[in-house]
């Protein structure tokens, strides 16, 4: 038998190009010279630090995390830090893009590793202290902190 099923609705064409980046590198650097030059940081450099950190947050390696915005956060004081004490080499042929991103993207491994921490000191915490109740009973009930050899998987016998 035929397939004689038919197509409807529209044909899909080529997706739309997106732009490279969501901050274009010459004008993000044309800022950079301004603030090097008057020492004051313009709203539309705040917005393309701001992008950057924003936009990297929303990678594959990052949207999942509760703590985004903390992350974006460290990135902001990060960038904003490198812009302030002009760590970027104006002269040079690199991208500030490139730059600052990878600054963001530190900054973001560096928050999750303050959160893993901080989550196993927790989970350390409430082992130690839910192990302290139950051996410092005093009705009576004493518990014993099972150890795997004791555990008898076969209950039939």
């Amino acid at each position: 038998m035929a397939n004689t099923k038919k197509t409807t609705g529209k044909r899909r064409g080529p997706k739309p190009k997106k732009t490279e980046y969501y901050v274009d590198p010459r004008e993000l650097k044309a800022e950079l010279v301004e603030y090097y030059k008057h020492g004051d940081c313009t709203p539309k450099l705040g917005d393309m630090i701001h992008k950057i950190a924003h936009g990297l947050s929303y990678s594959s390696n990052f949207i999942n995390y509760t703590y985004r915005d903390e992350m974006v956060g460290d990135a902001l004081v990060k960038m904003y830090t490198a812009v302030t004490n002009k760590k970027f080499d104006i002269e040079s042929e690199h991208n500030p893009f490139s730059y600052f991103t990878t600054i963001a993207f530190h900054a973001f491994i560096n928050r999750i590793k303050k959160e893993k921490k901080h989550a196993e000191t927790l989970s350390q915490y409430k082992e130690k202290i839910y192990e302290q109740e139950m051996l410092d009973s005093t009705d009576g009930r004493v518990y014993v902190k099972p150890m795997s050899d004791d555990i008898d998987t076969d209950f039939n016998e």
